[in-house]
């Protein structure tokens, strides 16, 4: 990445019964996109599946749109709730 780039920073949030390969499924979408993960966090409450997942989209290949419409689809294939937002947009949501 270049140094005059400034990093554009989305938010990923997945919920939904825990079940094998959510991570490696999402990752690969992120992955075919060039979109960089940069921070995640992800704990199982009994059968239920919790991540928040930090991306870079500076160098991504694929628009906003089109993540959030490949994240959807994937979501309803895994019976999961995908989000994708903003960074500056998931701080306002969830502000105290």
């Amino acid at each position: 990445m270049a140094k005059d780039k400034t990093r554009q920073i989305c938010i990923v949030t997945v919920t939904g019964k825990d079940k094998v390969g959510i991570i490696a499924r999402i990752s690969s979408v992120m992955a075919k996109a060039n979109v960089n993960i940069v921070d995640v966090s992800q704990r199982i409450m009994e059968d239920y599946f919790v991540m928040t997942m930090a991306c870079d989209i500076t160098d991504a290949t694929a628009d906003m749109d089109k993540l959030h419409r490949q994240l959807s689809r994937l979501g309803k294939e895994l019976h999961l709730t995908i989000t994708f937002q903003h960074e500056n947009i998931f701080k306002m949501m969830h502000r105290v």
